[in-house]
């Protein structure tokens, strides 16, 4: 496996093996395809207007699994703007829709006096050990990343993210769509329930941003939060190696397995 993801044409791609889910191994895991879309988003974008303005929140709503089969992509711009545009983004599968994206993209300026954050600090990849999510999870998408991990409690861990490929074959990809690609697995990375017994996908993914990434790894903050009527809330704070970068929100339906 070379990518996630293989290229067909200008709008549909080809998933690898690598993409298969955590919950059901016929089924994409999310997290590929939410890079996916960015990376999509981030190219019209660049083409349309040479990328003079940055992603600073992209919302994900879920409509669907998704099988490992060719999928397609169409980009509309909702709201145009010289210094602020809404695009939308839909990824599809035989037609159906899977993935509704929306993400504001702004105009940068110079605000490096300005810049801090009173987010709290997280431990460095030094004070973490490797840890294995495929030992917890099925699938080949939780393989493809290396993960250093230290779990505070059920519900709160801290880890660092790097994927071991590429999202799309042959293609340059930036910081901020390959973090993308990894964000979804926030809600595997501290279990306060076992996927055996209760079942508690997100269907919907919010990334908000203050600062591109860099480097290769990502920090993951992470709590995840159950209420009392089938309500579930993964949290997460993401840093690179300066500090906090961003937030992702995912809510969870939650699901008791019946014996």
């Amino acid at each position: 496996m070379s990518a996630y993801f293989e290229r067909i044409d200008a709008a549909a791609f080809r998933p690898t093996s690598a993409v298969e889910g955590a919950w059901s191994v016929e089924e994409q895991h999310i997290a590929p395809s939410l890079g996916l879309i960015a990376h999509a988003i981030e190219q019209e974008h660049a083409e349309r207007r040479g990328g003079d303005l940055q992603l600073g929140r992209i919302s994900y709503d879920i409509l669907g699994t998704i099988p490992i089969e060719r999928v397609d992509l169409e980009i509309r711009v909702l709201r145009p703007g010289r210094t602020i545009e809404l695009v939308e983004a839909v990824l599809s599968h035989e037609g159906r829709a899977a993935v509704i994206a929306r993400a504001w993209l702004m105009q940068a300026a110079d605000t490096a006096a300005l810049a801090g954050s009173a987010l709290p600090a997280m431990p460095g990849r030094h004070e973490l050990d490797p840890w294995e999510m495929g030992a917890h999870w099925q699938g080949a998408a939780v393989r493809s990343v290396g993960f250093l991990r230290g779990q505070r409690q059920p519900g709160h861990a801290w880890a660092w993210l790097r994927p071991r490929l590429p999202l799309l074959a042959g293609e340059p990809i930036s910081r901020i769509a390959r973090m993308l690609g990894m964000v979804d697995f926030a809600n595997g990375l501290t279990l306060r329930l076992a996927p055996a017994e209760v079942a508690f996908p997100n269907v919907d993914l919010t990334c908000h941003l203050f600062a591109a990434p860099e480097g290769e790894w990502i920090g993951f903050d992470t709590t995840v939060s159950v209420g009392p009527t089938g309500l579930g809330l993964t949290d997460t704070v993401l840093h690179d190696e300066r500090g906090p970068v961003g937030i992702v929100q995912q809510i969870l339906t939650v699901r008791p397995m019946r014996p």
